[in-house]
């Protein structure tokens, strides 16, 4: 099995604030591993640790067989970086940022491997429009090529899908796989659930420290939370009435329908008794999402934070 990033008790701290706590990671050669975690938890310093713009405190370990920590030059030269926020020359066109991007990397045929990137893309027919001018899909994609441009072997993707429609997420998705098919390892940090069902694997961080890994069925199993749905008339009172339940974690609107969780299966089935023989209601058991699961995550660790 060969890693394209092997990290281990991975620090950062940021004046007195402990922002990334012991972090270890393991990304396979041509896998997709989703990055999760509420805003603020260290996503963002993570990856910038990994591709050698932030210097961890601690730890040690390897990105694509350099050192984090002595051989950060070589990882950015081999590592694509997409960060959150567009970064690229709005006053450049398609094909002047990245023959700029080119030149950065100091490649040879700048020419040829700029048009070859352009129409891997589907970039080509707009190569002279100004950045500036593109819609958030077509500035996603650039971004990417740009990433693309020195032909990494591994891509840190830091929420690349914000705020672009859902069929541009889902064109930008299907080449992440195909580039995965390749062979091209891909970390990527979203907010989104569907996303992060397309991944390989997942990991979860919350302020600073990770607390799962692994495929989607095994964050699930891995939390063994308990799922009813319920229908009905009049459920916003209902909703107020179960949240007051000690058995019931999540009570979470979904259209006419509520999703009830809980992590105790035998506790949620005693306490929803009652409100199961009331008329009007149609209720039935249903599997915990992964949504669920981080929503789980998330509450128990602001649990725990205020009774430290």
């Amino acid at each position: 099995m060969t890693l394209a990033i092997d990290v281990r008790g991975l620090n950062k701290h940021f004046g007195d604030k402990h922002v990334v706590q012991d972090l270890s990671l393991q990304v396979k050669q041509g896998e997709i591993f989703g990055f999760l975690g509420p805003n603020g938890s260290g996503k963002t310093t993570s990856i910038r640790m990994l591709c050698g713009l932030l210097t961890p405190d601690s730890g040690a370990g390897q990105c694509l067989g350099y050192d984090v920590i002595r051989e950060t030059a070589a990882i950015k030269r081999h590592v694509g970086y997409m960060t959150q926020r567009f970064s690229l020359w709005e006053d450049l066109t398609i094909r002047e940022n990245l023959d700029f991007i080119a030149r950065m990397y100091g490649m040879k045929n700048r020419k040829q491997a700029v048009n070859a990137v352009l129409v891997k893309l589907g970039l080509d027919e707009r190569r002279n429009q100004l950045a500036g001018a593109l819609s958030g899909g077509w500035k996603q994609r650039l971004a990417l090529a740009a990433c693309m441009m020195h032909e990494p072997q591994l891509l840190l993707l830091d929420e690349p899908t914000a705020g672009v429609d859902p069929k541009a997420r889902r064109e930008f998705w299907d080449e992440i796989h195909q580039l995965a098919a390749q062979g091209i390892s891909v970390l990527v940090s979203t907010h989104y659930m569907d996303e992060a069902e397309r991944c390989h694997k997942l990991a979860y961080i919350a302020r600073g420290k990770l607390l799962i890994t692994g495929s989607a069925e095994e964050v699930i199993a891995s939390q063994r939370l308990t799922a009813w749905e319920v229908s009905g008339a009049e459920l916003q009172g209902l909703a107020e009435q179960l949240r007051h339940l000690p058995a019931v974690e999540q009570v979470t609107a979904f259209g006419s329908r509520l999703h009830v969780i809980g992590g105790d299966a035998a506790l949620l089935e005693a306490a929803l008794e009652p409100f199961r023989q009331l008329p009007g209601y149609q209720w039935q058991k249903i599997e915990a999402g992964l949504e669920d699961v981080f929503i789980s995550l998330m509450e128990r660790q602001n649990d725990q934070q205020e009774v430290v």
